[in-house]
Order: structure tokens, then sequence, then C-alpha cells
């Protein structure tokens, strides 16, 4: 058994790690969406098109290099 395991186990998930991690997580989770909508951004509207992607819902949603 881990660490990790036991300790959220024997405290019910909500320590100050766990809580600190999901946070961590998120961030980075919202900073890779961002670098891939900068990228989906350069392509043109008939190739988002054809992958299912629309260009004003990635705008609305940001990138890395805009909105800083």
């Amino acid at each position: 058994m881990s660490i990790a395991t036991t300790t959220s186990t024997r405290i019910g998930g909500n320590s100050f790690m766990r809580r600190a991690l999901d946070r961590m997580i998120e961030a980075r989770t919202i900073q890779a969406r961002r670098y891939v909508n900068g990228y989906l951004l350069s392509l043109d509207d008939a190739t988002l098109a054809a992958h299912g992607y629309d260009r004003k819902q990635l705008e609305r949603e940001g990138s890395a290099s805009g909105g800083f």
C-alpha cells in the first residue's frame, strides 16, 4: 500500500496535500488546454471544421499566446 493511499484513506481524502495536488492538476490541465487552443487557432477554418472545432468557441476558451 502506498503512502498516498494510506493517508487519503485515513484522513478521508480531504488532506492539505490532496487538495494541493488537485489544484496543481487543475492548473496544469487549464494550461494544456490553452496551449492546444493556441495551436488550433493557427489552423484555417476549413481544417477546424473538418475536425469538429469552432473558431469562436476556441477564442472564448482562450489560448496561451493571447489574453495574457
